[in-house]
């Protein structure tokens, strides 16, 4: 049985990349926030909802970048839709994940990054975040225009 995720690509008026720092075994890991899609909701909702509870920040989502699949014995078949979104409002703050108690939240740390302080990551997910993204955002979206900030 497939498990699904998602993760969203939001750019800020500087172009940078908003990341979260979650821990996990034993390490600090930055991605791009997102998680599962649950019952009832798709890709869409469920990143919309994922990135309000970890930012605070409201967001519509566009284009469907990347789709992966993983199926390994230890975790099962997953895949996670990756979606570029533009803001609409809220306010940046770090969130908490319902999934887990007060004293158990993963969430750490919430912000936009540039491209060089991405490169600079020792723990990045998905490590092509470093460089991909940036060459799809070029050719695809000519230097990042189609995704702006609302006013």
């Amino acid at each position: 049985m497939w498990i699904g995720g998602v993760r969203v690509i939001v750019l800020d008026e500087q172009r940078r990349v908003l990341m979260v720092r979650q821990h996990h075994e034993g390490r600090d890991i930055w991605m791009v926030p997102g998680g599962g899609i649950e019952e009832g909701e798709n890709s869409r909702e469920a990143g919309a909802r994922e990135i309000l509870e970890e930012t605070g920040l409201e967001v519509e989502l566009g284009k469907l970048i990347w789709h992966v699949e993983e199926v390994s014995e230890k975790r099962g078949q997953r895949f996670v839709n990756f979606f570029l979104a533009s803001l609409k409002g809220g306010r940046l703050h770090l969130g908490m994940d319902p999934e887990f108690s007060k004293e158990d939240q993963v969430l750490r740390e919430v912000r936009f990054m540039s491209k060089e302080e991405l490169e600079d990551l020792e723990v990045l997910y998905p490590e092509y975040l470093k460089d991909e993204l940036w060459r799809f955002l070029e050719e695809d979206y000519h230097g990042y225009n189609a995704f702006k900030i609302r006013k």
